[in-house]
């Protein structure tokens, strides 16, 4: 079992900054891909940004040049730096985390989801 736990969202003003985190712990053999993802009200799941182990990070169309993925394998954890936040990022963001739990078993796991609201 791979647990993922977040923190960091919360209430922000428009143009305002957050910092998402999210830690997987449990039976890691390895870890692959981290991302975030976000589901707004109304709205299907989106990606918002996905880093590999190795290999360029991708960003989805609406947050290029304002959000940054980044994350510390020696933690296993995954960050999303989030600026020039607007209203329309209002929305629950998920961790999701790829891996191996040993060499033969692949996991996916995913995050609670945690919070972000842009308002004034």
């Amino acid at each position: 079992q791979v647990q993922l736990v977040e923190s960091g969202g919360g209430l922000v003003q428009p143009g305002g900054s957050l910092r998402l985190s999210c830690t997987a712990s449990g039976k890691i053999f390895s870890i692959s891909a981290m991302g975030w993802f976000r589901r707004a009200a109304g709205k299907q799941r989106e990606l918002v940004a996905i880093i590999p182990s190795g290999g360029s990070t991708n960003y989805g169309d609406s947050v290029k040049g304002r959000f940054t993925i980044s994350r510390d394998n020696a933690k296993n954890t995954v960050y999303l730096q989030m600026n020039s936040l607007k209203p329309e990022d209002t929305a629950v963001y998920y961790c999701n985390v790829n891996g191996n739990s040993d060499p033969a078993r692949s996991f996916t796991a995913w995050g609670q989801g945690t919070q972000v609201t842009v308002s004034s």
